[in-house]
């Protein structure tokens, strides 16, 4: 059985977070609830979190798919090197970040889910896991073989070599040798 990568789940449970933390944060704002300035915080601590969660980071093993638009925001996370590369730092930022939440009952559901994200990322981070970002890669096309000179002219399935027809310059070895005697029908 395989090893279960615990990054990419935290990764995906800290930008859901951090969209249910800014949409907390909206309904604190726009409803003018008492504390509403943690809701204000909120909203700027979701975008935050959906900016710093929003690109991938790479796999060990196998494919690693990238968010749409990734490339952008890639860059700019990988600038901060180390900060945003370990996951012990990303576990302690997302724990600072989910407190303040817990104080107004519209951000407390986005604050238990980056509470839950800042452990996963603990998880990983105890096990070895980094952040290593996808970089589109320089597709090359490989050369077509030297054998391979012509595409084959005859769909398949194709006669084997010794029974195809050959070239007409050569008239004595372009006649085939049928081996079933063919006579005509003298009856």
């Amino acid at each position: 059985m395989g090893k279960i990568e615990w990054a990419m789940w935290a990764n995906e449970q800290a930008l859901a977070s951090g969209l249910i933390l800014l949409t907390g944060g909206l309904v604190g704002v726009g409803g003018l609830f008492r504390g509403w300035q943690y809701a204000a915080y909120a909203i700027a601590a979701g975008v935050f979190v959906c900016l710093l969660e929003y690109p991938r980071g790479k796999r060990n093993k196998g494919t690693s798919v990238e968010r749409t638009g990734q490339y952008c925001f890639t860059v700019c996370v990988k600038a901060f090197g180390p900060l945003t590369r370990n996951y012990y730092v990303r576990a302690f930022i997302h724990a600072a970040i989910s407190v303040p939440a817990g104080f107004m009952l519209a951000t407390v559901l986005g604050c238990v889910c980056l509470g839950i994200a800042s452990l996963i990322y603990l998880g990983a981070a105890i096990r070895g896991e980094q952040w290593d970002p996808i970089l589109p890669q320089t597709e090359t096309r490989k050369a077509v073989g030297e054998s391979i000179k012509q595409p084959p002219q005859n769909p398949p399935p194709r006669p084997p070599a010794e029974m195809r027809r050959k070239r007409a310059e050569d008239l004595e070895g372009a006649a085939y040798v049928n081996p079933t005697n063919v006579t005509a029908n003298e009856e």
